[in-house]
């Protein structure tokens, strides 16, 4: 306990270096936080969850967790962070002692960049297995083609974590089968006929569409065994979903600590507005709707790092909390009045930042189901 407890006091004393108005001018001018970036990666903070042989902090989830909790609830924005920390996750777990030897060093110091997850489709959206990107070997290499579309920080990336069909979908045992992933070297590739489009978004999250035509990728990059991508990805789901609610449950507190400072200190009708119901019972119940997805994220974070099954709990985590968020950022506004609308506050910053999570990287819709099959046991509804 005393550890998280020093963990949450160092990255907070880091993240006071960038308050709000330096998070506020990235969002105006769609920038990267390469400062920020930079001072977390030199921290060891986004090296956490990668073991200290190849140069990480062998840390768990639970570190992880209170690392990006921390991040938003100062106002910052921890997709950046996120990204490195989580998505080698499927290099760590399932590649070669090479591939991890060659890859994983440079991740943990920064020197390698992998921010770049490339999975969803314009066609097959959260239908994973129907995507179409091919990555056909043709006797030497692997010639990549296709589309893909939402993917992030590629222009800030080394790498792309990519999820291809190697064999036609007609010709698998299981529509799960046949999928294959690759570490996908960005530089080589934009000049071998990779095509990056920015695709602009309510928030500054830098997404892009990507079109792959014939990308050469060697055998070399190919994580595990071709055939079984699509099982290694989910392996990291549960893990990511852990990592984004506890972003949730850190904008949760922003909203939440920034609406009752000024509702104890805003008077109108000489006294503070904070006095009225009206404006108490919405923070409360948000207040306590974070403080319920938290302890679902911390339990989750408990099974994953004890090696349990928490498909489950990561799952009801990341629902409980994006809605939380949500919920705590329309209290929030409510609060403020007009200054929720100003930018100035950081409040309409943060509330189109945290509406994001209701949708990806899962959509509340799709976590319901899985509750309804796989908790309940009803039947598959899709």
């Amino acid at each position: 306990m005393d550890g998280l407890i020093d963990l949450r006091d160092g990255v907070r004393q880091l993240c006071r270096r960038f308050p709000p108005p330096y998070w506020r001018s990235l969002d105006r001018g769609r920038g990267y936080p390469e400062e920020f970036v930079q001072e977390m990666t030199q921290a060891g903070y986004l090296a956490a969850l990668i073991p200290e042989e190849y140069g990480g902090a062998g840390l768990g989830v639970t570190e992880a967790a209170v690392i990006l909790e921390e991040i938003n609830r100062s106002g910052g924005n921890a997709a950046q962070c996120h990204a490195q920390m989580y998505t080698m996750g499927t290099l760590l777990r399932h590649g070669s002692d090479e591939q991890k030897a060659r890859w994983l060093p440079g991740i943990a110091d920064g020197s390698i960049r992998l921010q770049a997850f490339g999975v969803t489709e314009p066609v097959a959206g959260s239908d994973t297995t129907q995507i179409s990107t091919t990555a056909e070997w043709d006797g030497h290499i692997y010639r990549i083609r296709g589309q893909k579309i939402f993917i992030s920080r590629v222009q800030h990336s080394d790498y792309l974590l990519l999820l291809a069909r190697t064999t036609p979908s007609g010709e698998t045992a299981k529509r799960s089968y046949g999928l294959s992933v690759f570490m996908v070297d960005l530089h080589q590739a934009l000049d071998q006929g990779l095509t990056v489009q920015p695709v602009e978004t309510m928030m500054n999250h830098e997404t892009n569409a990507l079109f792959f035509d014939n990308v050469p990728v060697s055998a070399e990059n190919l994580i595990g065994e071709e055939g079984h991508g699509f099982s290694y990805i989910l392996d990291g789901m549960n893990a990511e979903r852990i990592l984004i609610a506890s972003e949730c449950i850190g904008d949760g507190y922003f909203f939440i600590e920034r609406s009752s400072d000024y509702a104890r200190e805003r008077v109108v009708f000489g006294r503070p507005i904070g006095q009225n119901q009206g404006i108490q019972f919405p923070l409360a119940r948000a207040f306590v709707q974070i403080k319920a997805a938290e302890l679902m994220r911390d339990r989750a974070c408990e099974l994953f790092d004890a090696g349990h099954k928490a498909g489950a709990e990561a799952n009801m985590a990341k629902l409980l909390a994006s809605e939380a968020s949500w919920e705590a950022g329309n209290a929030a506004i409510q609060t403020l009045g007009g200054y929720g609308f100003a930018v100035d506050y950081d409040i309409e910053r943060k509330f189109r930042e945290t509406r994001l999570f209701q949708v990806a990287p899962i959509s509340t819709n799709l976590i319901l189901s899985y509750v309804g099959e796989h908790i309940l046991g009803l039947p598959r509804s899709y």
